[in-house]
């Protein structure tokens, strides 16, 4: 299993507690900024980054009065102004390769607290573009499997432009290229396929595989990138065989 699969598994599992929603609202509403400012406005018909990023923040139940202020804000003052994206590379321990995507007003706080993560949980910070080869942009969209009917789910989304469908879990991982993610969701619509998530995301194309010491250490470094605050996402091509997942759940 992929490491963006993995994970979002894992941070599944482990649910949201109230300093963590707390966190996610305001990483949420960061990315609302900058999708006003910089995807083409305020009305997220027009704006895709912003549709997507509204979509994400509905997703994590983030009140909606939140998210209105949030865009009136963004549209109607200089907020989000000096916030940067930046994206840092590295290796987890074993070698996976992980990317962490930032969004800050503070280059250098953000410089110093990802190469301190890396740091001090085995990892090793690279430089720019050393693993950024192995991962693409993708969409994924995820279906629950309990009453839906494989085979037929299956050639909708194909006929509708998907790439791929993985059984994961009791779930399906819709696979589509990012250019084509709008039409396989509106796809699913129109055949009265109900989804429990869509995102665009990067997906590996190839991953390492992990012992039990080397992804109990990779998940720590993970662990600690998310729980920074100028931290958006985190990107890994690691896969854990599942005996190991449950000798660490156990």
């Amino acid at each position: 299993m992929s490491g963006h699969s993995k994970w979002h598994q894992i941070r599944r599992q482990k649910g949201v507690n109230d300093s963590k929603r707390g966190q996610l609202f305001t990483r949420l509403g960061r990315e609302i900024v900058v999708a006003v400012r910089e995807g083409g406005g305020p009305d997220p018909d027009a704006n895709f980054r912003l549709r997507m990023a509204i979509e994400r923040a509905r997703a994590a139940n983030m009140p909606l009065d939140n998210i209105d202020r949030t865009i009136k804000r963004a549209s109607g003052s200089s907020d989000g102004a000096n916030l940067e994206e930046i994206t840092y590379e590295g290796y987890a321990p074993g070698g996976a390769a992980i990317m962490v995507q930032v969004m800050t007003d503070n280059r250098n706080r953000a410089a110093a607290d990802i190469r301190n993560c890396f740091n001090k949980n085995a990892g090793n910070l690279g430089e720019v573009g050393c693993v950024d080869w192995i991962f693409e942009p993708r969409g994924i969209i995820g279906i629950a499997i309990d009453n839906t009917d494989p085979d037929e789910m299956a050639l909708e989304v194909i006929d509708a432009g998907a790439e791929d469908v993985i059984p994961e879990g009791d779930m399906f991982e819709i696979r589509a290229d990012a250019a084509d993610f709008m039409a396989v969701r509106e796809g699913l619509e129109k055949a009265g396929i109900k989804y429990s998530s869509a995102e665009l995301t990067m997906i590996p194309k190839n991953t390492v595989a992990l012992d039990e010491s080397d992804a109990r250490k990779t998940l720590r470094l993970l662990d600690a990138l998310e729980d920074n605050d100028d931290v958006q996402e985190v990107y890994a091509n690691f896969d854990i065989p599942d005996e190991v997942m449950e000798a660490l759940a156990g």
